[in-house]
């Protein structure tokens, strides 16, 4: 049962069986394959023609009572089949049959063309054997290496020495003029036959082979697990601010639990008005749906001035400017923000005909932001005084009749003049002794 075991896993890591994968990185995977084989078309195409250059080019030694002139037929097959190769590729309609035919027929075709040389040329078999030509199979070998499928590559230098040994067996079972010799510089002087030349051919196939298939093997495994890796990373994304996940992937370790920072930021704060009239007036399903679309909209304005979500309580969010992007605007579009979205709910209906408003508290000073939680699972947020002052100026509109509230230091720092602010007065906030001075804007 072991046995069986191991030969099915082999199976599975040559033919790149990737069953086991969620379709979604299967579906990446197959978009890289279709792109690879689009690049591996263009570089077929490319050996194709410099093969033809190079064959019109070169001065022609053969004999004129050669019975015929197998190179530029077999270059003009080879460039019909990548010709079409390619334009399939390139509709996503190459047929895995296709990527098949596609390796023998680069080997085929490349060792009938040597087979061929003793004909043009007039000479026995063996002298086929000693044609430069054969390096051209470690091109098309590593070819299929650029699919990063291990089993291509396998299949490609098996078919060669396959091939190869095949040639040898021809010229070996030629006419009895044929030698076979052990002498190194009779086999290089004459068409005589050393076959342990040949053998050291073969096993040089072969072991290219083995190790460009066990390299990209490799390079597979690890492509497909950057693949589930960054998949994941950008599902998680969405729970944390983009800034900290771009912090994640650039730091040089690992950011850890209670990874803090500390400056000046703009907290913001809001919530829905009459939110729990809502509820009780819709069911469930489709209060998560009205949720969903107030969120969608009130997140664009947020992240188009800068602003990083933290968290999404009920039916409140908690935002921070210059915490953790770094803008010296923060107060200013923190403000703005404000007044986008409550632009952006006048006039609006959501699932059902429901009409939101929204309340929001807004508040400058320094905080600091960080991972918190536990070692197994954290989450992003800032903490301060001066969050939880933000957090109050919102449930504060409720008593002044506002939608928007402002302290005297996002005034300052946003600038005074820069907008319509208007004065609420002292008030007193809960959880601290003294009063703060309050502005409104009219949205």
């Amino acid at each position: 049962m072991k046995a069986f075991a191991w030969i099915a896993k082999a199976h599975n890591w040559l033919a790149g069986n990737d069953a086991g994968l969620p379709r979604r990185v299967r579906e990446d995977l197959r978009r890289r394959q279709e792109e690879t084989e689009i690049v591996i078309g263009w570089f077929q195409l490319a050996i194709v023609t410099l093969f033809f250059v190079l064959y019109a080019a070169s001065p022609k030694t053969f004999s004129s009572d050669a019975a015929f002139a197998p190179v530029p037929w077999v270059l003009s097959v080879y460039f019909v089949f990548t010709v079409a190769r390619l334009y399939l590729a390139h509709i996503r309609r190459l047929p895995y049959w296709v990527l098949l035919l596609s390796v023998v027929m680069d080997i085929a075709l490349l060792l009938g063309l040597i087979w061929s040389f003793h004909l043009q040329y007039q000479q026995p078999p063996s002298f086929y054997l000693k044609a430069p030509t054969l390096i051209h199979i470690f091109i098309f070998i590593a070819l299929r290496a650029l699919r990063l499928e291990p089993g291509f590559v396998l299949m490609s230098g098996l078919v060669a020495a396959g091939g190869w040994l095949l040639l040898v067996a021809y010229a070996v079972g030629a006419p009895a003029e044929l030698m076979v010799t052990r002498n190194y510089v009779e086999y290089m002087t004459s068409n005589s036959v050393l076959i342990g030349a040949e053998i050291d051919k073969v096993m040089a196939i072969v072991v290219v082979t083995a190790i460009l298939t066990f390299a990209i093997g490799r390079g597979r495994a690890l492509l497909v697990r950057s693949i589930v890796d960054r998949t994941a990373a950008e599902d998680l994304s969405r729970f944390a601010p983009q800034a900290v996940v771009r912090q994640m992937q650039s730091s040089d370790a690992r950011m850890e639990l209670g990874h803090t920072e500390v400056r000046e930021a703009t907290i913001f704060f809001t919530d829905l008005e009459s939110f729990t009239s809502i509820g009780e007036s819709l069911s469930p399903p489709k209060l998560v749906q009205v949720l969903n679309e107030y969120f969608a909209v009130v997140s664009g304005p947020l992240e188009e001035f800068g602003g990083a979500i933290n968290q999404f309580q009920g039916d409140a969010i908690l935002a921070s400017f210059n915490l953790p992007n770094a803008d010296p605007r923060h107060a200013a579009n923190a403000i703005r923000a404000a007044l986008a979205i409550q632009e952006a709910l006048r006039g609006r209906t959501f699932a059902g005909g429901t009409v939101l408003h929204s309340r929001i508290g807004i508040n400058t000073g320094t905080v600091v932001g960080g991972l918190v939680g536990t070692p197994d699972r954290v989450g992003y947020t800032v903490h301060g005084d001066d969050v939880n002052i933000a957090a109050r100026l919102e449930q504060m509109n409720k008593e002044h009749g506002t939608r928007i509230l402002v302290s005297e230091k996002t005034r300052r720092a946003a600038g005074a003049e820069n907008f319509p602010f208007r004065k609420i007065g002292a008030v007193a906030v809960r959880g601290r002794s003294g009063a703060v001075n309050v502005y409104t804007l009219d949205a």
